[in-house]
């Protein structure tokens, strides 16, 4: 039997739950430590919890970490429209002002990377760093999906996402037994365990998450030939100004490793590290080494705005 879904979303932990309105939605998010703001966006098909060990460990390190349930999902808004990139990066740079700070570090995985790719390059101000997991820049995402059979074959089930209602009652069916499915397709082996596939379940039988999440892939799918499209791939034409920080996991089963290769082009610093072992969620498969790479890397962000 699955958890209840609204215990799942507010989970205690050495956290605090809080929520805060920006960009007119409201937004859950989960907060822990003080000092240099550090947000962290999920992909697809997760929810804050996702960050849980790095909630700790980077409130450890001496940043103010703060996860958010994205537009659609967990204890934010689901609201009937915003799901395209251009708005999710204005929540992002909104909430960073609504936290008081005047810019963060962001850290995204999956569609939150591509997230992150996109406030950087639309709300360079409120930027400081980003750290892109399982996501490369859109413009070579792209080109992979045009160019590689094999990222084509994996993104396929993106194209089952446009049918109207099918998606969401597929999400949900079973107790939502098809994000296990996924989750256990793109990770490296032996990940999720149960209870932790069981939590992500659990969420996704939230009213309406199925929906929202699946809007996400709706807008990335038909936008290709219209203006709104041509107009995000535009706003991130152009190389990000602030330091990138790209982790890829060597088993990812939804993002090739090679489908990341050329995003260094679209970056004036960058650094990329791949972790053996795991697949498209580094960050829970192995959180020790994502650690490893993470933390240093934020040190070194705050040791060059504010050298001794």
């Amino acid at each position: 039997m699955l958890p209840d879904p609204t215990e799942v979303i507010r989970a205690d932990g050495p956290w605090t739950h809080r929520d805060v309105t920006a960009n007119a939605c409201r937004f859950h998010l989960v907060e822990a430590g003080s000092g240099p703001l550090v947000v962290f966006l999920h992909g697809f098909p997760t929810f804050w919890w996702t960050w849980r060990h790095q909630l700790e460990s980077v409130s450890r390190a001496g940043f103010r970490a703060v996860a958010v349930d994205m537009r659609g999902y967990g204890g934010s808004d689901h609201t009937p429209h915003g799901y395209d990139p251009l708005t999710l990066a204005d929540d992002v740079a909104g909430l960073v002002r609504a936290l008081g700070e005047r810019d963060a570090v962001v850290v995204g995985q999956g569609w939150g990377g591509l997230v992150a790719w996109t406030v950087a390059a639309r709300h360079p101000d409120a930027v400081s760093g980003i750290a892109v997991v399982g996501m490369p820049h859109p413009a070579v995402l792209r080109a992979a999906l045009v160019q590689d059979p094999e990222q084509r074959r994996l993104a396929r089930y993106a194209l089952g996402f446009q049918r109207p209602f099918v998606p969401e009652r597929q999400l949900t069916r079973d107790d939502a037994d098809l994000v296990e499915r996924f989750l256990r397709r793109w990770s490296g082996s032996g990940w999720p365990d149960d209870p932790t596939a069981a939590t992500y379940r659990a969420a996704m039988l939230i009213p309406n998450t199925a929906h929202c999440s699946v809007e996400f892939h709706r807008w990335a799918v038909r936008s290709l030939p219209r203006r709104d499209g041509r107009r995000f791939q535009a706003a991130v034409a152009d190389p990000v100004r602030v330091p990138v920080l790209q982790v890829h996991g060597e088993r990812d089963g939804a993002i090739l490793p090679r489908s990341v290769d050329g995003s260094e082009a679209y970056a004036t610093a960058y650094d990329r590290v791949d972790l053996p072992g795991t697949g498209h969620f580094p960050h829970e498969e192995d959180a020790a080494a994502f650690d490893d790479v993470l933390l240093p890397w934020l040190r070194g962000l705050h040791r060059a705005d504010h050298p001794a």
